[in-house]
């Protein structure tokens, strides 16, 4: 089956699991879930996607198998992000920008675990970007780590399970199985307009941060200067 290219092809979820099969949707899954790397990946599109395969028999692993390693490899990434957070600790938050690291989202994800606490670990799981961070501000908090755990089942089982299963549930919908190539350009363009967003975003904060500093260094410009010489004069 081919699909109508839109965007890279690592955001088309259909062409990811059909050149990397389940291994790839569990790799990326997992990723997504508490590696730094992986808060730009569709995690929500592959899964969804992933249960809409198999419900029109393009995937042929068993849908009862697949939400089961899904749900591992979910539970297993934020795991993961924990640890890594206890490792780091605050060191985190005085690392440098780089294209693939945003201090910005550090902060969201902070912010989000302290306003909703232990349970911002399975609200997370369904908020593309803070949800790859939230693990990992759990460790550099130093979360009581049998409540991450809990909280951790229960939100990558929730998220993994459920998405996949809206997707299998969907696939038997008439339309969606008549329009199969259409519904999954659709995914792709979901999967697109957070990542837009959160660009966007980052770029107006960037502009309107840059304007007062322009300005401040307009204010120390030579000419600027003399005029508040001569007004002390």
């Amino acid at each position: 089956m081919t699909t109508l290219a839109l965007g890279p092809s690592w955001m088309d979820p259909d062409y990811l699991i059909s050149t990397f099969g389940v291994a790839g949707l569990l790799v990326i899954v997992f990723a997504e879930s508490g590696l730094l790397i992986g808060f730009f990946l569709p995690g929500d599109s592959l899964l969804f996607t992933s249960g809409l395969l198999v419900t029109t028999g393009k995937l042929g692993t068993p849908l009862w198998l697949l939400c089961v390693l899904v749900a591992i490899a979910a539970v297993a990434g934020d795991q993961v992000g924990y640890l890594f957070g206890r490792k780091v600790g605050p060191s985190l938050f005085r690392r440098p920008d780089s294209k693939l690291f945003k201090q910005e989202n550090v902060e969201k994800a902070h912010d989000f675990f302290e306003k909703y606490g232990p349970k911002s670990l399975v609200l997370a799981r369904f908020v593309p970007i803070v949800r790859t961070f939230t693990p990992i501000i759990a460790g550099v908090s130093r979360m009581n780590y049998r409540s991450f755990v809990i909280f951790n089942l229960i939100g990558g089982t929730l998220w993994g399970v459920g998405v996949t299963l809206l997707g299998a549930g969907l696939g038997k919908v008439a339309f969606v199985n008549a329009h199969i190539e259409l519904i999954l350009v659709a995914i792709v363009l979901v999967s697109v307009v957070p990542i837009a967003i959160e660009y966007l975003r980052s770029r107006g904060k960037a502009n309107r941060e840059g304007a007062p500093a322009a300005d401040a260094r307009d204010g120390e410009a030579p000419g600027g200067t003399q005029r508040r010489r001569h007004a002390k004069r």
